[in-house]
């Protein structure tokens, strides 16, 4: 009998390990995982973004903004785990990469921040409903205090 509850004890341990690993504040953002599109009539342009679920503690995501049937820029992205913090690290076409630490956390909101970034400063996503997702950017540019909204609405992922 003490050697079957051992071995019931063992499995169960077993079994909640990965879900413990799971934990943490990057599986807290996996409200931003999915594909989300912006599309705007009057440019032309449509703005995609998809992300992964989180796995491994972390997120990978890419954007793409096209007007027509040309790429006008591109990003990389992922969000880790790095000193128990979630890291937004961004890696825009043309430009150096840039990692923002998030500052504030929920279950709709995520703030991410890097002062000595020149522009952005902050990058935020605050989901609304289970269907859009608001993206921004803002900060500092050139002594002017700058913010740009991206309202997404959730999109069909490629296959």
């Amino acid at each position: 009998m003490l050697r079957r509850t051992l071995c019931i004890v063992v499995a169960i341990s077993a079994l909640a390990r990965p879900l413990r690993a799971q934990a943490g504040p990057v599986h807290q953002l996996s409200w931003i995982a999915g594909c989300w599109r912006l599309s705007n009539a009057a440019t032309g342009r449509t703005i995609d973004e998809q992300w992964m679920a989180p796995l491994g503690r972390t997120m990978l995501g890419m954007g793409r903004t096209v007007r027509g049937d040309s790429t006008m820029e591109f990003e990389h992205l992922q969000i880790l785990e790095r000193g128990g913090h979630a890291v937004y690290h961004a890696e825009p076409s043309g430009q150096r990469p840039a990692d923002f630490e998030a500052r504030e956390v929920s279950d709709t909101l995520v703030t991410f921040e890097n002062p000595s970034h020149d522009f952005p400063q902050r990058v935020i996503y605050r989901r609304r409903g289970r269907d859009s997702l608001i993206a921004r950017i803002e900060g500092t540019k050139n002594g002017r205090v700058r913010g740009v909204d991206f309202p997404y609405a959730r999109a069909a992922c490629p296959e």
